[in-house]
């Protein structure tokens, strides 16, 4: 955070800085009150009222939180409702993994694109949550009441969780509401988020990939941009309207607040204003984890995951079956392999370690300047640049063993879900009953497992991850499969893998299924896969076990040194770190210069695709209709003035990962696009936002309903929004 760095740099340089400054902050809505004159002056025309407010409707009420049954509260994408029947936007690349679970090769949804023009072709999507936020409040002074100075960081941690869970239960008590106590700044401020939690969550539309991923890994993270990033679903409830389990008969929700759509377009300095749920930034790093996130972290996914992506990618292109199977698993795996790669990029060229510590000296300066606040503060960032250096190779270690041994091959982690049936037939007494219910377990789990797998794929990416793994990890550091490796296969891991994939009951679904028909323990005991998933998780847990070491300095440290920051800027207003919590951020739409001599515009059009358009890229396809259309400027009333159809948009707003799908919103309160992505050159914000660069890539919503009307023609979703013209 550039502005902590300004204050001990001088105050000319904070007063040069401070008209300069972009849009930087993730602000709690019930906090919205601090910013209402600033959004008044960039050209907000609502009250903080408008958004937030629990005893009446507001536009918080039409934010969708979408996580999964069990994790609900860590949400992986937003949506925004869009009518008073509960159908909401979210990004194609949100509903990816629900588009791809229902395509197969006769019903290739992931390249054909799916409509439901009436409610009874929606698709279900089992697992899928939607969350809504009723109310949240500090809880600060209730949660923090019985810690001290002098507790240990466990005792500490102990007291707040009794706490959290009581102030949780009561404030689920009576209501069906689903509650979650968070800490901000780094254990210093505690909230409570109250949701309202629905679980049918039903797939109604989405473009063809080549519109919804359109320009693919090449113009990830990259503008000018042309793609159509939205999918719709729709929230099912009770009849009582209620959140329920999936039913037939269960109903649309009926929203208490849904965002009129703006047909009008928007134009350069406009008010922009994202609600969402960002997932995680690291504003207050310190250069000590900003070593560890750019040399471990950073490095090593980026280098692991580009051979991992090439060998899908290699068989994807070779097979419809296994470019279907695999295409979630790529795209997910290959978004955050560009972005480590181009956020080092972005560290680096900005001197991010540089302003890093500069906010490190002025912190110990501030620290030392009083025997009191020197006890309490003056050692925090010693005890955080200890326990980093004395973790620094289990870290890479751990990194190395995620990337390429738990997230590589997939049929030696899957056999590990055995161990409990292992254990059951290790019984001096079998428990029948017990093994039949483990079987029932395991087949379901086998169902889903086998559905997205291809043995010959998994057997490359064991031989190749595998090999990759140990020439970058010391011997003695790695699991104990790899000497089997090495002393009975000379370190040929393509031997090894034909000799797993040849033989484990494990390798594809007739042979697992066929085992559990009659489970013996002589059999998993000797196979192969087993054993080398069983040897890579319990390495994985002792290199973890490293890792931890030392947690509870690191936690202290960074609570003593995030509070230190708070005190010396508490005239300024701050915003915690995103932590997958509602958070609205705002601006003005505006295009930048990302070098010398070269200025991007705010938005892009549709011609941009057709120049785009390369038929021998699987990136860069343009369907026949969306050509026809182009061609025909059949763009009905969703062209702008000159009448080219907009695509995409720029805001100067503070977003990250789970800010996908976010409504973007102007100062009436309308929807006029859909958040997708950052840019490259302002990778480093997750750490450190650069308020030169840093801009939000939209879709515009114009574009959106482009599609669904035009393309699509599923006018029965056109007539169900409130479209402002």
């Amino acid at each position: 955070m550039r502005k902590f760095a300004s204050l001990f740099l001088g105050l000319s340089l904070l007063l040069s800085l401070s008209n300069a400054k972009a849009d930087e902050g993730m602000w709690l809505l019930s906090l919205l009150n601090k910013n209402t004159a600033e959004m008044q002056e960039k050209g907000f025309k609502l009250s903080a009222q408008d958004i937030y407010d629990i005893n009446n409707s507001s536009i918080k009420d039409a934010i969708v939180g979408l996580g999964f049954e069990g994790r609900p509260f860590r949400h992986f994408c937003t949506g925004e409702v869009i009518s008073d029947q509960g159908l909401f936007l979210t990004n194609h690349h949100c509903g990816f993994n629900a588009i791809q679970s229902h395509s197969t090769t006769e019903h290739d949804y992931l390249s054909d694109g799916f409509w439901a023009y009436n409610k009874k072709e929606e698709l279900t999507n089992p697992g899928i949550t939607a969350s809504i936020l009723v109310r949240m409040e500090d809880v600060s002074k209730e949660v923090l009441s019985k810690v001290n100075d002098e507790m240990s960081e466990e005792d500490r941690y102990k007291a707040i969780e009794k706490i959290a869970i009581e102030l949780e239960k009561k404030a689920e008590e009576g209501t069906d509401y689903k509650a979650n106590v968070k800490s901000m700044f780094e254990g210093n401020q505690y909230f409570i988020f109250v949701y309202q939690i629905y679980r049918d969550v039903r797939l109604v539309g989405a473009p063809p990939q080549s519109m919804g991923k359109f320009g693919g890994d090449t113009d990830n993270w990259m503008w000018p941009r042309h793609t159509a990033d939205f999918s719709m679903f729709r929230i099912y409830t009770g009849a009582d309207g209620k959140p329920a389990a999936y039913a037939e008969e269960n109903v649309p929700l009926k929203p208490k607040h849904h965002l009129p759509v703006s047909a009008k377009g928007v134009e350069e300095q406009d008010f922009a204003m994202i609600l969402g749920f960002p997932g995680t930034t690291k504003r207050y790093l310190t250069s000590f984890g900003l070593e560890e996130t750019m040399k471990i972290t950073n490095k090593n996914r980026y280098d692991i995951r580009t051979l991992k992506l090439d060998i899908m990618m290699n068989d994807m292109l070779k097979d419809a079956k296994v470019r279907i199977q695999y295409a979630s698993k790529h795209a997910g795996s290959a978004n955050y392999w560009k972005y480590s790669n181009e956020q080092n990029k972005a560290l680096a060229k900005l001197n991010t370690m540089g302003h890093k510590q500069a906010i490190e000296k002025g912190f110990l300066n501030w620290a030392n300047k009083k025997k009191k606040r020197s006890a309490k503060y003056g050692k925090a960032l010693e005890m955080i640049s200890k326990v980093y250096a004395d973790r620094k190779e289990a870290m890479n270690a751990s990194s190395y063993l995620r990337e390429a041994l738990l997230s590589g091959a997939e049929m030696p982690v899957f056999a590990i879900k055995t161990s409990g049936l292992k254990s059951l037939l290790a019984a001096d007494t079998l428990n029948t009953e017990a093994i039949e219910k483990a079987v029932t377990g395991l087949r379901k789990a086998a169902k889903g497992f086998y559905k997205n797998y291809n043995s010959p794929t998994d057997q490359k990416l064991m031989a190749g991850m595998y090999k990759m793994y140990a020439e970058n990890i010391a011997t003695d550091q790695q699991p104990e499969i790899f000497k089997t490796i090495a002393d009975e296969y000379q370190n040929d891991f393509a031997t090894f893998a034909d000799k797993v994939y040849a033989t484990s009951v494990f390798a594809t679904a007739e042979s697992f299924n066929k085992f559990l028909d009659a489970p013996e323990l002589e059999v998993l005991e000797n196979d192969i896969a087993f054993k080398t998933g069983n040897s890579i998780l319990k390495k994985y847990r002792e290199v973890a076990a490293k890792v931890s070491v030392g947690a509870d300095e690191m936690k202290k440290g960074k609570r003593l040194f995030v509070d230190g920051l708070m005190q010396i800027n508490k005239k300024q207003n701050l915003a915690p770190d995103a932590n997958s919590t509602i958070r609205i951020t705002y601006g003005n739409v505006g295009g930048y210069t990302p070098k010398d001599g070269v200025y991007y515009n705010h938005y892009t059009t549709l011609k941009g695709v057709m120049e785009k358009e390369d038929p021998t890229s699987h990136e860069f396809a343009v369907p026949a209709k969306l050509k026809e259309l182009y061609n025909a400027k059949d763009f009905g009333i969703y062209a702008d003035e000159n009448g080219n159809l907009p695509a995409c948009f720029l805001t100067n707003s503070d977003i990250t990962g789970g800010n996908s799908g976010s409504p973007v919103i102007n100062g009436n309160g309308e929807l006029i696009g859909t958040a997708f992505d950052g840019n490259s050159e302002a990778m480093s914000g997750d750490i450190d936002f650069e308020e030169n660069l840093q801009r939000c890539i939209n879709l515009d919503i114009r574009y959106t309903l482009f599609i669904i009307d035009k393309f699509a023609g599923a006018q029965n979703l056109i007539d169900e929004m409130t479209i402002v013209k």
